[in-house]
């Protein structure tokens, strides 16, 4: 079964599966690369516009290893997981210093590199340089245990890795230059078009017939995943501290963290702690804000903006810097903070 399914993948995949996607139709490392980092936990309509936004800023590997860190996370800012653009521009930095601006042609070289995992290095080997090995992203992972009516639990590490054997059982073995690409390609269009977690569009599916899950009438039961990080709270106190002359008031974030490596108002834990922040005959200026949410993907941030206007004497921020706002603007902010200042009002 599995070299058919391939063969069928591959075929599919030519005359039905998605072709014009701004990072498709190129073996470029590079674009492959920035669109498989962006792509991690974000939907390709989010993607799309920030893909095309690097490629102006940043055309090459080597642009991107030679910006500031404020610069990336200026462009990242709303797109979310900052780990992944300090991930992003640490790599694009050894690339170029450790590789000669060439991304090496093998996962096995290219997990080496920071913010790449097993998949997204075999993503790109396949894709650019047409390397026998596989993937197992959430829509890959979707079609297999699909396919293969896989019940084991991928809560566990040891079943993953039995499914990692799987996949790369049913990789191609014939004309890889052409295949492999199709192939990888295939198997994340049908997982993000056809076999989507919900309703999947089983009769139009080239694996239909071959597809015990199908065959059993319950394929919304793979892939099975028992384990799921439970969802938290928290609530923060935000001071929107401005002086006099328009400038604002600004701490980089700790990393690791919440918004880690980004610039932000002051955060405090509670209304009171920011009141100690503010020298005591200014505490009468504050005002508050309507208060929204915030979601992360594991954590609801109850957050609630508390405004000031006054001169920068007026707070006590050690590490805090005070910027105008066409260059608070410019760093890399938190999506809700850049939301605040542009419209003026909260926003979740």
């Amino acid at each position: 079964m599995q070299g058919e399914l391939a063969k069928r993948v591959v075929r599919w995949q030519k005359e039905h599966g998605r072709n014009t996607l701004p990072w498709q139709n190129t073996r470029d490392p590079y674009r492959v690369w920035l669109s498989e980092i962006m792509l991690q936990q974000t939907q390709v309509l989010t993607v799309t516009a920030y893909f095309e936004r690097f490629l102006t800023r940043f055309p090459d590997v080597q642009a991107l290893s030679q910006s500031s860190l404020d610069d990336v996370l200026s462009l990242w800012s709303g797109l979310g997981y900052y780990s992944r653009a300090r991930n992003l521009h640490a790599c694009a930095i050894q690339v170029v210093q450790t590789h000669g601006g060439k991304f090496p042609q093998t996962a096995e070289l290219l997990q080496k590199l920071p913010g790449i995992g097993r998949s997204t290095a075999g993503a790109i080997a396949s894709l650019c340089f047409a390397q026998r090995i596989a993937i197992l992203d959430g829509n890959v992972k979707r079609v297999l245990t699909r396919v293969l009516a896989f019940e084991a639990d991928l809560a566990y590490s040891s079943h993953e890795r039995d499914l990692w054997d799987q996949a790369t059982k049913a990789l191609p073995i014939q004309n890889l230059r052409q295949s492999m690409p199709r192939y990888t390609q295939g198997m994340m269009d049908l997982g993000a078009t056809v076999c989507v977690a919900k309703k999947p569009a089983c009769g139009i599916c080239p694996l239909n017939d071959l597809c015990l899950a199908r065959q059993s009438g319950a394929p919304e039961k793979y892939p099975v995943k028992t384990r799921k990080l439970k969802r938290s709270a928290q609530s923060l106190w935000l001071l929107w501290a401005q002086s006099k002359d328009g400038k604002i008031l600004l701490s980089q974030r700790p990393i690791p963290g919440i918004w880690g490596g980004l610039y932000c108002f002051a955060l405090f834990d509670s209304r009171d702690a920011l009141e100690q922040s503010v020298d005591q005959q200014y505490r009468k200026d504050l005002e508050d804000a309507p208060a929204f949410t915030h979601v992360l993907t594991h954590k609801d941030l109850h957050l609630h903006p508390v405004r000031l206007t006054a001169p920068a004497r007026a707070v006590k921020a050690a590490d805090g810097r005070w910027f105008s706002l066409a260059k608070t603007l410019q760093l890399g902010l938190p999506a809700p903070i850049r939301k605040l200042l542009l419209l003026g009002e909260p926003t979740g």
